[in-house]
């Protein structure tokens, strides 16, 4: 029996055009002029010198943001552009630039499952303080009440067995008591080989999702814990 679900953000509760569209553009637009002006605030600094030394030289702030802008259009998963960004997406929250995407079947089922008394809980690629940003400014209001916990890059990569690994001793259940969504299938691997139960999302936006063996849901209205 499921006790806990954990699921995916981008593609699986919100919009992949949301992070795509509107996100990752505000946090290229603003990142520059942010920097210039917070640039010596102690959090920010330690930002701006993790990123230093992944790019591996003595860049100045100036080619240093040079550098955060390439990555952003990358999409790299890399922590302190993950910190930069959720920083900058906090402003833009709170000064209603944006709210944060769910489907509108997210949160009637989060709150369905929840009050069946299933733990919930998030892992994204975005930072755990970019995750609350999301799901604490929807149109659906703050959903962040409804999840236990959240995990992001730091318990290790997505496609990787090891973080799925750590995320099932986090939450003290065996790994068959745990339920992974995401509409990735290399995610969905790596969480089925150390015995996560999981559900692919195939919502029709972006590219076409490759389930594999993984069980299918077009929204959580399809998802049978």
């Amino acid at each position: 029996m499921v006790q806990a679900i954990v699921t995916d953000i981008e593609g699986t509760t919100s919009s992949l055009s949301f992070v795509k569209e509107v996100l990752f553009p505000y946090s290229a637009r603003q990142l520059p002029g942010f920097v210039r002006a917070h640039g010596q605030q102690p959090e920010v600094r330690r930002l701006l010198d993790e990123a230093r030394q992944v790019a591996g030289g003595a860049l100045d702030d100036e080619q240093l943001v040079a550098t955060l802008l390439r990555w952003i259009e990358e999409d790299r998963k890399l922590g302190p552009l993950k910190g930069l960004q959720g920083l900058l997406w906090e402003a833009g929250y709170r000064q209603g630039d944006f709210q944060g995407h769910v489907y509108e079947d997210v949160p009637r089922r989060l709150r369905e499952w929840r009050e069946r008394g299933l733990r919930l809980y998030v892992y994204s690629s975005g930072s755990v303080y970019a995750q609350k940003l999301l799901f604490g400014h929807t149109r659906f209001g703050d959903l962040t009440p409804l999840f236990s916990g959240y995990f992001d890059t730091g318990v290790g990569g997505k496609r990787e067995t090891a973080s799925y690994a750590a995320i099932v001793r986090e939450l003290g259940l065996p790994a068959a008591q745990v339920l992974f969504l995401s509409d990735v299938r290399e995610e969905l691997d790596a969480a089925a080989a150390v015995g996560l139960r999981t559900g692919c999302l195939t919502r029709g936006e972006g590219p076409t999702v490759d389930p594999g063996p993984h069980p299918v849901a077009q929204s959580f209205d399809d998802v049978q814990p």
